[in-house]
């Protein structure tokens, strides 16, 4: 039987961007549009669009939100070293730091998949939509992580 991942699905995706200028790439509009029909250009932050996009594909649980931080209400909880590049989303706050905990759902946030951690630097890795106008791997500082949930 041969198993797949978010991860190696999202992996698929790897150096695919916005389109340049007033027009839209129409493969992010239907991530977007996928649980909702107001966004009307790929300008809308689609983190949280492509990991749901990757999360339908595989039938896996999603949170059908275009709010990043809805992802904390999805899966099971898990700690750091428990992170596997699998199946597991990582949560992070966005912006100066200075923005509510885990328990407000309502607030800026990232989401993306679990790619790896850099102990010594204190970094996570995560493989995500909307990391510099692309799905890439981007590093963030592990404070920053406000939930790590297993999807299955």
């Amino acid at each position: 039987m041969i198993s797949i991942s978010a991860f190696s699905i999202a992996q698929r995706f790897i150096g695919f961007k916005e389109a340049a200028g007033a027009a839209s790439n129409p493969q992010i509009l239907a991530m977007l549009r996928l649980d909702e029909n107001w966004p009307a250009g790929d300008e809308t932050a689609w983190c949280r669009a492509f990991v749901n996009y990757v999360a339908w594909l595989l039938r896996l649980p999603r949170s059908k939100s275009l709010a990043a931080r809805s992802w904390l209400q999805v899966g099971i909880p898990i700690q750091l070293g428990q992170a596997a590049a699998d199946n597991d989303v990582v949560v992070i706050q966005r912006g100066d730091g200075r923005q509510p905990g885990p328990e407000v759902v309502n607030a800026p946030g990232h989401v993306g998949f679990f790619a790896g951690y850099d102990a010594e630097r204190n970094l996570v890795q995560l493989l995500g939509g909307n990391q510099g106008n692309a799905v890439s791997i981007a590093s963030f500082p592990a404070e920053s992580i406000l939930g790590i949930r297993r999807l299955s």
